[in-house]
């Protein structure tokens, strides 16, 4: 009785078919997105063009573009990709994706790129990147990156689910509309820092 629970409670983390293209017109709701028929799969369907080129989401306050490599047959297999680009001096602040690791190749130029490990160690693991250079990030853990030089730097990110999710620490804490109070003990501050820093983030 005992093995028939076990393998009742079980399930299949791996793909159960060769792939499973989105289908983003389906009006099906499940966890990710339902598949589009096999038969009408073509090629397009595992290209993504452009990745040569900055492009997508914008951040004014950071100065970083974030372009998602948008592959439909790429669905349920546990992967996302993006191309990140960073101006001289801003950064891709400090950050985690709770659901993935990162690996990061960097195209062009360098920059100062690193994660932080869990309390109570908090250890500091970074290095500067250069082109052609590869860095990985544990799922989970806060990471970084800065072009603190003086030419644009690109980079290519891949992540280890479909739906890595983003929280930026700064934007969590100070956007968020937590306590004042609260933050200035956790930064061990006064009411009118906090105050400050939180318009700063309230008003972008």
């Amino acid at each position: 009785m005992a093995l028939v629970a076990g393998h009742g409670a079980a399930f299949d983390p791996n793909p159960l078919q060769d792939f499973c293209v989105a289908d983003t017109t389906s009006k099906v709701r499940v966890n990710g997105i339902p598949c589009k028929d096999p038969a009408a799969v073509t090629p397009d369907d595992f290209f993504f063009s452009g990745v040569d080129h900055p492009g997508g989401t914008a951040s004014r306050r950071y100065g970083f573009t974030a372009l998602p490599v948008d592959i439909p047959g790429l669905n349920t297999l546990g992967a996302s990709h993006a191309r990140v680009d960073v101006a001289p001096g801003a950064v891709f602040p400090p950050h985690y994706h709770p659901r993935a690791s990162e690996t990061a190749v960097v195209l062009d130029d360098a920059v100062y790129f690193g994660f932080v490990t869990s309390y109570p160690g908090n250890k500091v693991y970074a290095k500067v990147l250069r082109k052609g250079d590869v860095f990985a990030v544990p799922q989970g853990l806060v990471h970084f990156l800065h072009n603190n030089g003086s030419e644009p730097a690109a980079l290519y990110a891949t992540l280890s689910s479909q739906s890595p999710g983003l929280v930026l620490l700064a934007d969590a804490l100070f956007g968020s509309g937590l306590p004042g109070e609260l933050l200035a003990r956790t930064f061990l501050t006064d009411g009118d820092t906090v105050h400050r820093i939180g318009a700063k983030f309230q008003s972008s």
